[in-house]
């Protein structure tokens, strides 16, 4: 990159000293060899800003060629983000022009068809608005786009419409930005003191890695029990054995047994579980793929089990029932 931009803008090629020393210096701290290709990171068109990479070797460069600032920067997202945050953002900033504002709502329940559909009035009568949506499965990323004379105005007409989807969405809507679902699962529990044990079968420890992607979750998470194997139900979380042969491992009263099991083993408020077949072996004519049970068990009242039959790849149902296990812990806390 760095040669083809000093051609571009006819200039030399440099060996900038200081990056030259960086790289040596940390390829030597982690035992690599300084080998040519490395030495050529060093080197940037004369005249280029040099971008420091506070995590890789390689660092990047700006460059002003008849008045265009220009910037490089290595091309794995985990180096170049930071980067771009810290030196080409606060450079640019005061060239954007500032009379937009973007809202960005998380979803989880309804499928962006569905989403979209629901909205359709709103983005009729708002001409002002752009809406936009992003899957990332299961969730469905709603964005409002505001834009009007000042930047004041723009997040008044976003605030305003995104209260509108709000309304419109109810509790589909979970939260803003860069919230996650594991986190607002996680607060609503520490709002009112509860705690969770999570029994798993079919998401084999998807849900327990969710909720501890989180910081402080050791407030509210006690347990999560991945019991694979009848064996591990029935020796962990007391699921006796006649209920699996009478009833199978996926079905209401297994997983009632393993979500009243997990609770009392730790004396947890709130059990769940979720037993099912991901597929794509393992199903019968009336257990097919996307078979999956969950079960609620609180201190008080009795325990809930509800069946969902879910379709897509293993990857999907996985990650759906991770999703449902925790939207029954949220509406029970």
């Amino acid at each position: 990159t760095s040669a083809c931009v000093a051609k571009a803008v006819g200039v030399p090629l440099e060996r900038h000293k200081k990056s030259f020393e960086v790289i040596a210096e940390a390829l030597r701290i982690r035992g690599y060899e300084f080998s040519d290709h490395q030495q050529k990171q060093a080197d940037m068109p004369k005249g280029a800003r040099v971008l420091p990479n506070a995590i890789g070797t390689a660092p990047g460069f700006a460059i002003t060629f008849e008045g265009v600032d220009m910037y490089f920067m290595p091309g794995v997202p985990y180096e170049m983000k930071p980067m771009f945050e810290t030196y080409v953002v606060p450079s640019i900033a005061d060239q954007a022009e500032r009379n937009c504002y973007q809202i960005r709502l998380q979803t989880f329940g309804l499928p962006e068809a569905e989403v979209a559909a629901a909205l359709a009035d709103i983005e009729a009568l708002s001409p002002d608005i752009r809406m936009g949506y992003r899957v990332h499965f299961p969730e469905t990323e709603v964005k409002v786009l505001a834009k009007a004379r000042t930047l004041a105005e723009a997040e008044e007409r976003a605030n305003e419409v995104a209260q509108r989807v709000r309304e419109c969405l109810g509790d589909v809507v979970y939260g803003e930005g860069e919230d996650t679902y594991s986190a607002f699962v996680g607060q609503r529990l520490k709002r009112k003191g509860l705690t969770l044990a999570v029994a798993e079968s079919c998401t084999g420890g998807m849900i327990g890695h969710m909720l501890t992607d989180v910081p402080g979750s050791s407030e509210y998470l006690l347990l999560d029990a991945v019991t694979y194997s009848n064996l591990a139900k029935t020796k962990l979380l007391g699921v006796k054995a006649e209920t699996l042969r009478d009833h199978g491992a996926v079905s209401a009263q297994t997983a009632a047994a393993m979500a009243e099991g997990a609770r009392a083993l730790v004396d947890a408020s709130i059990g769940v579980s979720v037993t099912g077949i991901a597929g794509p072996q393992g199903h019968s004519p009336d257990k097919p793929v996307g078979t999956v049970w969950f079960g609620l068990s609180t201190r008080h009242g009795p325990t809930h089990t509800e069946l969902h039959q879910l379709h897509g790849s293993r990857a999907r149902i996985r990650a759906r029932s991770a999703y449902l296990a925790l939207r029954l812990v949220a509406n029970a806390a």
